[in-house]
């Protein structure tokens, strides 16, 4: 029997990855001409170009990108086969650097404490973040990340779930705000002031929305910021209104100081907030792995008390 090179898997995953073969080359560290002729006997061993020339780019053919998955599966599967089991874990004796895909929100409320606690017990682990530039399962398919902390949408089905905390938005207005100086905030008053509102994709319109809305009302976005701790700058100095979760609000008093901001609940009714951690199957017996994601769950389900009142 003639049986097939495997170790063309390896650079076949990488391929199709990068859809480069200079980048492809990078990550098992051969040279160009090297992965070139690997490039080569893939073609052969598939009976497709797999990468073509567009311009002054490489792309994958359409067979190519129908066993892209496949080929990236296989591989992280092999892997698994490789690695020698892990009877128990020696914490003191960890090291290793765990890669989590969240926004800065979750990093600013929970970070300070999931170092501490990660630290304390398992000093040679590195917690590494890296920002969500748009909600994709791909990175935890392909082993480029081992949690994603957020709300969940767009997943696949294999994608493993932990829900973690559930979570509201609020209103936030410096302290002083003509908005507060009445007993009750009203939806007409709400929406009478303007507004910044804070997404990374630069989206204006929210679940605030769709409520306010429903009561024939519509509020003026006056500035669109990337992140919560932008909005808050912009709310310090101005009489805009910014929508925050209560859980980062809580977080950031001592941050922005007591008495600068007044929080207060929405006038109107928005769904509930639950935020998961979430990662691939391939991980779910991994002893390490495992206690990082306990050690999540347990910062998460005991926050720090609310140092603020809502109006």
């Amino acid at each position: 029997m003639n049986e097939p090179d495997f170790n063309l898997l390896l650079a076949l995953d990488a391929l199709l990855s990068e859809a480069s073969v200079a980048g492809a080359a990078r990550r098992l560290g051969l040279s160009a001409s090297a992965m070139s002729r690997t490039l080569t006997r893939l073609r052969t061993a598939t009976g497709d170009p797999l990468l073509v020339r567009a311009g002054r780019r490489m792309v994958l053919t359409p067979h190519a990108q129908a066993i892209q998955q496949r080929a990236n599966s296989v591989t992280m599967e092999a892997r698994s086969v490789l690695t020698p089991a892990v009877s128990a874990l020696t914490l003191p004796m960890l090291e290793r650097t765990f890669i989590l895909r969240t926004n800065e929100g979750f990093i600013e409320t929970f970070g300070p404490r999931l170092i501490r606690a990660v630290a304390s017990s398992a000093p040679g682990v590195c917690l590494c973040f890296v920002p969500k530039a748009e909600k994709d399962a791909a990175p935890l398919r392909e082993g480029r990340v081992d949690l994603e902390i957020g709300v969940l949408s767009g997943m696949g089905p294999e994608i493993r779930l932990q829900a973690l905390f559930r979570d509201r938005f609020v209103g936030v207005v410096r302290q002083g705000h003509p908005l507060l100086q009445t007993r009750e905030v009203s939806a007409e008053r709400y929406a009478a002031f303007g507004h910044v509102v804070s997404s990374r994709h630069g989206k204006a319109q929210g679940p605030v929305d769709s409520a306010l809305a429903e009561h024939g009302l519509q509020r003026k976005i006056a500035a669109i910021v990337p992140g919560y701790s932008a909005a808050m700058s912009v709310v310090q100095h101005s009489d805009l209104i910014a929508q925050v979760p209560a859980s980062w609000f809580a977080s950031q008093q001592v941050r922005f100081g007591e008495g600068i901001f007044q929080g207060f609940a929405l006038p109107v009714n928005t769904p509930p907030i639950t935020v998961s951690q979430m990662w691939h199957p391939r991980m779910e017996v991994d002893p390490a792995h495992r206690w990082l994601r306990q050690q999540v769950l347990s910062v998460c389900q005991t926050p720090e008390p609310e140092s603020f009142s809502l109006r």
